[in-house]
């Protein structure tokens, strides 16, 4: 009579412990992938901050000249780009063409109008975007740390099982565009 209640008790325990695996493991994936999501946000939420800084940068050149309109239109449209982008890839093509944008106009305007780099405002503009700058940096190394972490658990045995049963895929890490390797050329 034992014997049997034995059985039973060890089939239950084994089955116990493979439910709580796989429930462990999803779980992890689960947290891990909404890590990824969390960082992705943080990414998006200092490259629109520096957005948000280009209105000031705009009123505070106003002041002191007719800027150039094609040179603004750029750095307008590559602002609104950064709003629109969703996926890592989308908010690194747009951070490139804002990059971009902002190095062309900043070295137009200040070039054209030396008395500029003296503005107390524009000074402390200049500061709020290299800080930010470094935020954005840290956010995708810390975005891009969780997608390594991430996708090294879902190519693990046997969390890669699992990863295939659930459908978890594979993350996209944040890359720069070829083009960002170059360092912008900023002169005051």
């Amino acid at each position: 009579m034992k014997k049997p209640v034995i059985i039973i008790l060890v089939v239950i325990a084994v089955i116990g412990i493979i439910a709580g695996f796989f429930v462990g493991t999803y779980n992890g994936l689960v947290e891990q992938q909404t890590a990824i999501e969390g960082k992705q946000a943080e990414i998006q939420t200092q490259l629109q901050r520096r957005a948000d800084l280009i209105p000031n940068f705009v009123n505070t050149v106003k002041g002191y000249s007719d800027y150039e309109q094609s040179t603004l239109q750029g750095v307008t449209d590559a602002r609104a780009a950064v709003s629109k982008a969703n996926t890592p890839g989308e908010q690194a093509q747009a951070n490139a063409q804002l990059d971009s944008a902002i190095d062309i106009w900043v070295n137009a305007v200040t070039e054209a109008y030396p008395d500029l780099k003296a503005n107390q405002q524009y000074i402390a503009l200049q500061d709020e975007l290299a800080g930010t700058e470094n935020r954005i940096a840290n956010a995708r190394r810390q975005y891009n740390e969780a997608v390594q972490s991430y996708n090294t658990s879902i190519r693990k045995f046997p969390k890669s099982l699992l990863a295939g049963m659930f459908g978890f895929e594979k993350a996209e890490f944040f890359e720069a565009d070829a083009d960002s390797q170059d360092v912008p050329k900023v002169e005051f």
